[in-house]
């Protein structure tokens, strides 16, 4: 799917402009670092070092919720637009600043950089829903997430390489613009969005529209604790990656290519994250992999701790070539720790987004993107003033990621409590889609029957229920005939799962159906008697009368694939085995069944009907 979206005029556009405009952040940070410290050097250097971080992160502070509400008035392809034409005039004042070496002029530069990637964080985000389906989020964002990484990453070095031997303006500046000029062709073609808020009356009192997103996202206790779990991924980022120099240069003895070498192993990492997470998710919305993205960061951090802390007494001052560097104790140990907590935050960081784009209403998306932007530039500048301040104390490397391995595995029991709410579907959405490539076809016909709906589909295998669990955004009842609940492959489930069991000869079971239904809880049950063919098959007789007395909607369901897997009910004649078929879960109309009263005291007396099969007619 990734490749295709990467192909897709839908896609394609956004991507390269968040792309191009994530280097040019970085290029001309990292170059303006440079420049400060071989100009000016020394205390006063250091300090400016300091101030440029902090120049560039608050417009995302006071800016976001501005940026939120244009996107939400306006179509976000034109504001994107506008936003790189005007990135374009700020690249003009890098240009200066770079033809005079002039530190101020290159600080209005990336103040200017900063104020439009605050205003543009909401668009890039928000509109990603517009542009995609919702099965497609996951690997959008994973993408998204890779790109800006792989931009963080090539803005730095290249910076960097920039500025070697004092730098050459001419090149510096010719960079900078190409690499505005192609942000801003790649956003005309943006598709066109429609308006989330047009009447929306965008607040210029910056302040008061940033306390009012946050009010509005504490209110919304889903996407505020999504929001946290994003700012808590951002934050773990922000401090590995400023621990990573030191950890590299003065504890690991290694020379400034490695830190470059390491950078680069972290952004690779937490791209291959981002798309092993886009890979479990296929297409749902499942915070699981959150949760042990969480949980792999405490492990790996708290590893790296105790291996430093054992390093504590080394006092070794050359810096290594790499050969040297990797040969010393406990350095690949290091590196794999490294290595998991980076691919641990793309399986965190995924999941979280794609489920705020997704649980945000469309008509104020961008704003909340926006308040969570505010949450991760908190959580960021909290961190690095933390860090700064531990590391100023004289607090070690090795506790500072204990700290963060405490961190996150307090992050790990929030999440499973607040955010996980089944683990079970969870894991079962992960597993069926990633073994048996699980597409599911017509999820919107399941908001069509209402809260409550009764879902009828085929009993084809052993992991139809499974299947069914995992694809609904609610846990269900199940009902379930009593002799079927005695084999030993249902047994499990029931024990994991709300069930009630039905027998012919006691219309209680049926009763207690009706009012779980009545009482807004979704419904499964199975049609039984044949397993192949299209036409009348016999049903459940109780099915009738709870759509007639509940009033609920019947949701037909059509499986293809598992019949023809080592978990079917068919025979070999009727169906070849094989190991991994493609499942397919087709969600069709949902109907109202009205029944005659003659019917309806037929079903009453729990006799047999029988009823054309919605989830075999093709």
């Amino acid at each position: 799917m990734s490749n295709s979206l990467l192909l897709s005029r839908r896609f394609a556009p956004l991507f390269w402009c968040q792309l191009f405009a994530a280097f040019n952040d970085n290029f001309l940070k990292n170059a303006l670092v440079l420049l400060v410290l071989f100009k000016l050097g020394g205390a006063p250097g250091e300090s400016l070092v300091t101030l440029a971080g902090a120049v560039f992160i608050a417009p995302y502070f006071v800016l976001s919720a501005l940026g939120g509400e244009i996107a939400d008035k306006f179509d976000k392809a034109r504001v994107a637009q506008r936003l790189k034409l005007v990135e374009i005039a700020a690249a003009v004042v890098a240009v200066i600043g770079f033809q005079t070496a002039s530190v101020p002029t290159l600080f209005g530069a990336l103040l200017l950089f900063g104020v439009l990637g605050a205003l543009f964080g909401p668009v890039k985000y928000g509109i990603l829903p517009d542009c995609l389906r919702k099965e497609e989020l996951p690997a959008g964002n994973a993408l998204v997430e890779g790109a800006t990484f792989f931009a963080i990453l090539a803005g730095t070095i290249a910076g960097g390489l920039a500025m070697r031997d004092g730098g050459n303006p001419f090149l510096l500046a010719v960079g900078v613009m190409a690499v505005a000029v192609a942000s801003w062709i790649a956003s005309l073609f943006i598709p066109a969005t429609a308006r989330g808020a047009p009447e929306l009356k965008v607040d210029a009192n910056v302040v008061r529209s940033t306390f009012r997103l946050l009010r509005e996202l504490w209110s919304e206790t889903r996407l505020w604790r999504l929001g946290v779990v994003a700012s808590v991924f951002w934050l773990i980022g922000v401090v590995a990656m400023s621990l990573l120099p030191t950890l590299i240069v003065r504890t690991l003895h290694g020379s400034e290519i490695m830190v470059t070498i390491y950078f680069t192993i972290f952004a690779v990492a937490i791209a291959a994250g981002s798309g092993l997470a886009a890979f479990l998710l296929s297409g749902a919305i499942v915070l699981l992999p959150t949760a042990i993205g969480a949980a792999i960061i405490a492990l790996a951090a708290a590893d790296l701790g105790v291996l430093l802390l054992q390093r504590s007494a080394d006092h070794m001052a050359q810096a290594l070539a790499p050969e040297a560097f990797f040969a010393q104790v406990g350095v690949w140990r290091a590196t794999v720790d490294l290595t998991s907590l980076a691919i641990a935050g793309g399986l965190m960081i995924v999941p979280s987004f794609a489920a705020i784009q997704t649980f945000a209403a469309p008509t104020k998306r961008a704003r909340v993107v926006a308040a969570v932007n505010v949450l991760n530039a908190a959580f960021m500048a909290a961190g690095a003033l933390v860090v700064a301040f531990a590391q100023n104390a004289g607090v070690t490397v090795a506790v500072l990621f204990l700290c963060m391995a405490a961190v996150a595995f307090a992050s790990t029991l929030w999440i499973f409590a607040a955010m996980v709410a089944s683990p079970l579907r969870d894991l079962l959405s992960i597993l069926l889609r990633a073994i048996y490539r699980l597409e599911v076809n017509g999820l919107d016909n399941l908001a069509k029957a209402g809260p409550n709906p009764i879902i009828a589909l085929d009993h084809v295998s052993w992991l139809d229920a499974a299947l069914i669990l995992a694809v609904l955004p609610n846990e269900p009842i199940f009902a379930i005939d009593r002799a079927m609940a005695r084999r030993w492959q249902v047994k499990p489930f029931l024990k994991r799962t709300p069930a009630i069991l039905l027998d012919p000869s006691k219309p209680l079971g049926v009763r207690a159906l009706v009012n779980a239904v009545k009482a807004g809880h979704p419904l499964v049950v199975f049609l039984e008697g044949r397993l192949a063919g299209a036409g009348l098959i016999k049903a459940y007789d109780s099915a009738g009368l709870i759509a007639d007395k509940s009033g609920a909607m019947v949701v037909p369901v059509r499986l293809d694939g598992p019949e023809a897997s080592i978990f079917s009910r068919f025979s070999r004649q009727q169906a070849r085995r094989r190991w991994f078929p493609k499942f397919t879960l087709t969600i069709l109309e949902p109907v109202r069944l009205t029944l005659d009263d003659a019917l309806a005291g037929i079903l009453a007396t729990s006799a047999p009907f029988a009823m054309s099969s919605p989830a075999r007619n093709r």
